[in-house]
């Protein structure tokens, strides 16, 4: 699921911000960028977004800005001339012409910047946790949001899934009163008058019918509806339970598919098949 939270806080006379974003993805693949000395907090951190986030690629980014920490930053003058000089010696003695490229003076000069020291890990902990669960709950509140908006969505293609059941389950008891005729109607056309009581006739229509009855599939599969629907508006976990549902509702429907043998049917069967489809896309998605 997409999300998106950002909290900042004063940080001595540094401005210290914490954005947390997330992009679909079927698996939870978190990233973290922060200063190099808060590093240590890491697990911390990851332990804390997997409270709130099991799926998507969820990153974290801590920043601070303020007085001598942007790149307006001042130079310092002397440490980078002294870099540029020991440079410069080192290739004379190599007997390599040292003509430096305005890319290696801004690099020197930039990695000489005069910065202010970042308060220890020490004692920045208890406020960088802090704006970190601020953040968290901004960015689960704006996945809470898609998410209702995700359910309603749901909820109208289990409607969709149930008008399709409808047709196959209005459709199958006709199915075999249609083989019937049919079967009659090819024998008197080959010239072969059967009594409708002939064995051999109550026989192969009673094979047909066994072979072409959905009852199990079709309550198998309504059941699955009203399983789905109700996990969709359960507070626990939901994505990888409804996966399971769902494959299940797939069974269903390519087993009516192989075994129904009527056009009506087999129509209804594709479209089932479309939407539980489009579903699986969806839920693939969601925690």
């Amino acid at each position: 699921m997409t999300g998106y939270g950002r909290a900042s806080v004063p940080l001595g006379s540094l401005t210290l911000t914490v954005q947390i974003s997330s992009v679909n993805r079927k698996t939870l693949d978190l990233t973290m960028k922060m200063p190099e000395a808060w590093e240590p907090l890491e697990p911390t951190v990851a332990a804390a977004v997997r409270q709130v986030a099991s799926r998507g690629k969820v990153h974290v980014d801590m920043e601070v800005t303020g007085s001598g920490t942007s790149t307006d930053a001042p130079w310092d003058e002397t440490a980078a001339g002294i870099m540029l000089d020991r440079l410069s010696a080192w290739a004379s003695s190599r007997g390599v012409a040292f003509m430096p490229t305005p890319e290696l003076l801004w690099s020197i000069a930039s990695s000489q910047r005069r910065t202010t020291e970042l308060p220890t890990l020490e004692e920045s902990q208890s406020i960088l946790l802090d704006t970190l669960d601020t953040a968290l709950r901004s960015f689960s509140a704006m996945r809470a949001r898609e998410g209702e908006t995700l359910l309603v969505d749901f909820l109208a293609r289990l409607e969709f899934l149930r008008r399709h059941l409808a047709i196959v389950v209005d459709r199958a008891p006709h199915v075999v009163i249609f083989y019937r005729e049919q079967l009659f109607s090819r024998l008197r056309q080959a010239g072969l008058e059967l009594d409708l009581g002939d064995e051999r006739v109550l026989k192969e229509i009673a094979l047909f019918a066994d072979r072409c009855d959905l009852t199990e599939e079709l309550t198998r599969f309504r059941s699955h509806v009203e399983q789905f629907e109700s996990l969709l508006k359960s507070d626990g976990e939901v994505g990888r339970k409804a996966e399971f549902i769902l494959q299940e509702m797939g069974r269903e429907v390519h087993t009516m598919g192989s075994k129904a043998n009527d056009l009506t049917i087999s129509r209804a069967v594709i479209e089932l098949k479309n939407e539980l489809e489009k579903i699986r896309e969806q839920i693939a998605n969601i925690e």
